[in-house]
């Protein structure tokens, strides 16, 4: 393969807990911490810096920055969805803010209350104080969502996307995550929206790859992301997530999953995949009454998995 290694940022902490029914304790949270830095993840989207009182599940943001700030080589990005939201991620200690802006004009207003093109203004705002701000660099992550169908809208155009990108490049972001929302990506359409998207903005910023497995075909998307040249993933553990403004869509895709399929492939991940289902094991544990997509944590690591590494 020509690309030997993929980077899975974990997002269980995040997209993973914004739809489950009862709140994960601190606690909890850290020493699933403490078990994905041990199973050797360097990318956790950490937590979300939104209203608390609407968003309990987060009201402990800070507190778990602070707690994941202790290894110094684990890189940890927040969601925010506005610059209020940005400027306490940036305060916290995050090195990068993931700020969402939807392809779908419906979707946006559903998720943010504001049209695309504020979002998008928002973005600059959020750029223009990572910019003024003392102390270490934040980058700023523009997660394009629905980039492959929305729920509302149904069919999203590729040069609809690229247009997207090109608009999230000149508010200044430093990286732009490809997002499928909603679960309704195929490889086809992968391939095309990458290379839509490339010959858009160019080869020089990092495109990253978000995807639900709503429909079944996420393992298979991300197999030819990485075959269309795509190093960063976003997973989540035990396959938990989903959005809110799509009845129906099931959870990110499983981060046990996805390095079992980097892994067998030849695919260097950094992760140890028995130590990774340990961890699905502390999440079931704190959240039993919660199903769990994951196939590999139902399955079991194959007794063959060590002689194809």
């Amino acid at each position: 393969m020509p690309y030997p290694h993929v980077q899975i940022s974990d997002v269980i902490l995040r997209d993973g807990l914004q739809l489950v029914r009862s709140v994960l304790p601190t606690e909890d949270k850290k020493r699933i911490v403490d078990a994905l830095y041990g199973a050797g993840l360097r990318h956790l989207d950490i937590t979300s810096f939104v209203p608390p009182a609407r968003f309990p599940q987060f009201a402990d943001a800070s507190e778990i920055v602070a707690h994941a700030r202790r290894y110094t080589d684990l890189d940890l990005s927040a969601f925010a969805p506005n610059p209020k939201g940005a400027e306490r991620a940036a305060a916290a200690g995050v090195n990068a803010i993931s700020f969402v802006v939807s392809v779908s004009e419906s979707h946006n207003r559903a998720n943010v209350n504001r049209t695309t093109d504020e979002q998008i203004a928002a973005a600059r705002e959020v750029r223009a104080f990572l910019n003024g701000r003392d102390g270490e660099p934040v980058r700023l992550v523009l997660a394009l969502a629905t980039v492959f169908g929305c729920s509302i809208e149904g069919e999203i155009a590729v040069d609809a996307v690229a247009r997207l990108a090109v608009e999230a490049r000149a508010a200044g972001a430093d990286e732009i995550c490809l997002s499928d929302t909603v679960g309704y990506a195929d490889p086809v359409r992968v391939r095309q929206v990458i290379s839509a998207v490339r010959a858009a903005v160019g080869t020089d910023i990092p495109l990253r790859l978000h995807l639900h497995d709503t429909t079944g075909t996420g393992m298979a998307c991300a197999f030819a992301a990485m075959e269309e040249g795509i190093t960063l993933f976003d997973a989540s553990l035990g396959g938990l997530g989903g959005c809110p403004f799509a009845a129906g869509a099931s959870g990110n895709i499983s981060t046990e999953d996805l390095v079992y399929l980097m892994e067998r492939s030849g695919i260097s991940t950094g992760i140890d995949l028995e130590a990774l289902l340990a961890v699905t094991a502390l999440l079931h544990a704190g959240l039993p009454a919660e199903p769990l997509a994951s196939h590999l944590f139902k399955s079991g690591l194959p007794k063959s998995y060590g002689a194809h590494r």
